[in-house]
């Protein structure tokens, strides 16, 4: 059965609200709870990817190279929707999450490798979520060395006091800032005919630059962490094979709406800065939207910051835990207490402490933001082959395998961006030995 093709149970079906005889169409009451009820992981995993890095990334995107981007974030987006949905359908089909798949299907030295990059790469986005969080803040009048230990303790009494669901409403709530990104971009006043031309047609740039730009791009949007997050939670929560429809269309939706917000930051960033160059922080972009936005842009700009960092510092340590813990092949979930997955709880608390601690490292961490999105460029499409591979397999999936169209479809956008960051990788061998 091809994944597509696959529908909701009649029982399903049946406890759908429907309009009695006479009556108007369900009020917008009625379909805000209704959205508010399919939303769940796929739409978190999605919208954390907008974090302080993904941010950072966008705008130097716009300011760099204006609208040029918005049709590679097009394509970025079906390898999105792509990938979410494979990893959200291997957790309602076996329940159980990516890393203990991995584990299940490959070799001990196989899945030691996809941990390690894993941890790698999300280690350092830890960092960078904690001083996104202070960046932001810093914006709104308050010094990061007193946000950043406030907002680690409070990420982490959520998780480890909190339940799995309550934590997950958290997160729905926050997501809610990602709406000052297209109030900013009208504020901007884009040119809106350029851009829709740009995205609907390739103005591409050559040049390293602009390569570099891509994978980093591919790094900040298909972030490994969220493949690992989605699939763990989906088990988490429960989700089968009959719930399945409905997750699937929260993570279809959740990754073309995280995608069109980042398309506004690139779009409002390009028209407000004129002079096309890198840059320097996430506190530029917002001070160069105050002439268009006027004296609240910064606030404005601070506000969808702070809680897109504090998503992704939720959510990228959770997905470290629990592809570790199910690696092992011991307890990992949110609703229990320490003593019970000691473990989970404690890698959690860890990868919290640490960030939050090199956060308060004085200097500009801009740098480490762009790295680590093109880390998770370069470690990407070393995951999305484990990710493809199980969802290939009918030993895992059963009939719920990738069909062959899927199959086809998933297998360019995994190839294409391994290709991407092959280039980008050997340029930078090539440039470290004096060759580039």
């Amino acid at each position: 059965m091809d994944p597509d093709s696959t529908t909701a149970p009649a029982a399903d079906r049946s406890d759908a609200p429907t309009p009695a005889r006479g009556r108007s169409a369900p009020s917008w009451r009625r379909r805000l709870l209704t959205a508010l009820t399919i939303a769940g992981p796929g739409l978190i995993a999605a919208n954390a990817g907008n974090d302080a890095g993904g941010i950072a990334t966008y705008a130097s995107a716009g300011a760099q190279y204006g609208y040029r981007t918005l049709f590679f974030m097009l394509l970025v987006t079906v390898a999105l929707v792509v990938v979410q949905e494979m990893c959200a359908r291997l957790g309602a089909y076996t329940g159980v999450g990516l890393g203990g798949l991995i584990r299940e299907q490959f070799s001990v030295r196989v899945s030691s490798f996809a941990l390690l990059c894993l941890i790698v790469a999300n280690l350092g986005l830890v960092v960078s979520e904690f001083a996104g969080i202070g960046a932001a803040l810093q914006l709104l009048g308050v010094s990061r060395y007193i946000a950043v230990p406030i907002a680690a303790v409070g990420v982490w009494a959520l998780v480890v006091f909190g339940s799995y669901r309550y934590a997950e409403k958290v997160f729905l709530v926050l997501s809610l800032a990602f709406l000052t990104y297209p109030l900013a971009a009208v504020l901007a006043h884009p040119d809106w005919g350029q851009a829709g031309a740009q995205l609907v047609w390739p103005h591409f740039v050559g040049g390293k630059d602009f390569l570099l730009l891509g994978v980093a791009l591919i790094g900040t949007t298909i972030t490994p962490y969220m493949q690992f997050y989605v699939a763990a939670a989906v088990a988490d929560r429960g989700i089968g094979p009959a719930e399945y429809p409905r997750e699937r269309t929260d993570t279809v939706a959740g990754s073309i709406f995280a995608n069109a917000i980042s398309m506004f930051i690139i779009i409002a960033t390009a028209a407000a800065i004129t002079t096309r160059a890198p840059l320097d922080s996430a506190a530029q972009a917002a001070s160069a939207l105050k002439p268009v936005a006027g004296r609240f842009a910064a606030q404005l700009f601070g506000l969808g910051l702070l809680g897109a960092s504090a998503l992704a510092a939720a959510v990228v340590p959770l997905s470290t835990s629990y592809a570790v813990a199910e690696a092992v092949g011991v307890e990992s979930s949110v609703s229990r207490r320490f003593r019970d997955a000691p473990l989970f709880i404690g890698l959690f608390s860890a990868q919290i402490l640490i960030g939050a601690a090199i956060a308060l490292i004085p200097g500009n961490l801009i740098q480490l933001l762009v790295r680590a999105q093109v880390v998770n460029g370069l470690i990407t499409p070393i995951l999305l082959t484990y990710v493809l591979t199980l969802a290939n397999r009918h030993s895992v999936l059963g009939a719920a395998a990738n069909g062959p169209l899927f199959r086809a479809v998933a297998s360019v956008c995994v190839s294409v961006i391994a290709l991407l960051s092959a280039v980008v990788l050997l340029q930078t061998l090539l440039s470290w030995l004096g060759m580039g």
